[in-house]
């Protein structure tokens, strides 16, 4: 897999999503979609670098009804061999940035295991954590650089999605573009339970008014779900 975005998200959207396939052909197939679509292939058209290389992999890796916990990032990571398509994670084998660490230690103080380690993610994917930045595509050494191109219809649309599962889901919305996000679940009811905290950047983790460190989110999803009757998430990593 390259490390940036190379195939057109036009042709990327003819891949097999499973059953989030009518909502992403929805969306492509709106204005809102088509605008976004041609404002990111442009941006590569143009010679920018832009990550990371497959956008949808969050949807390809956790289907819909698999779906136990939704965690919303902001956008991609920004460095080179960092962003692969998931909210937080990094591949295995690429130094752990910053927000990332501060999530292994929450884990660490709240559920076990080691504060170091891998920083890839997927391991949660597999088990129905859909790892799902508001902005699914950036620019290398440009944070934010593609958050007013349109993205936010398709990461609403998402959630409003996710929210209308039968079955619980416990939502995580760490910082305050994540919790942009909270009216549009305010409707789902109380079977699903909406987790908030600040996000894990070292500007913000060990900060009033809820800071992420102690904030026991993974251990309360487990509880949550194993209520529920839909079991834990292995949150150890490796």
């Amino acid at each position: 897999m390259s490390a940036q975005l190379t195939r057109p998200l036009a042709e990327q959207l003819a891949d097999d999503f499973g059953d989030w396939q009518p909502l992403l052909q929805a969306w492509a197939a709106g204005p809102a979609g088509r605008a976004t679509i041609a404002a990111v292939d442009a941006r590569v058209a143009s010679g920018a670098v832009v990550y990371p290389p497959e956008p949808f992999r969050a949807l390809a890796l956790t289907p819909r009804t698999r779906l136990r916990v939704l965690i919303l990032g902001q956008d991609p990571y920004h460095g080179p061999g960092q962003a692969e398509g998931l909210a937080f994670s990094v591949p295995s084998g690429v130094r752990v940035p910053p927000s990332l660490r501060n999530i292994r230690k929450e884990i660490a103080r709240s559920v076990g295991g080691s504060a170091l380690g891998s920083g890839s993610l997927v391991p949660w994917a597999q088990q129905g954590v859909l790892l799902l930045n508001t902005t699914l595509t950036v620019e290398d050494g440009r944070p934010a650089s593609h958050a007013r191109l349109g993205w936010q219809a398709l990461t609403d649309a998402i959630c409003i999605e996710a929210a209308r599962s039968p079955a619980p889901v416990v939502f995580m919305l760490w910082g305050a573009h994540a919790q942009a996000k909270a009216p549009l679940l305010a409707a789902a009811g109380p079977q699903h339970p909406v987790l908030q905290a600040n996000h894990p950047s070292p500007l913000s983790a060990t900060r009033p008014p809820t800071p992420f460190i102690g904030c026991g989110h993974f251990a309360e999803a487990n509880r949550l779900l194993g209520a529920a009757g839909r079991g834990a998430i292995d949150w150890v990593l490796p």
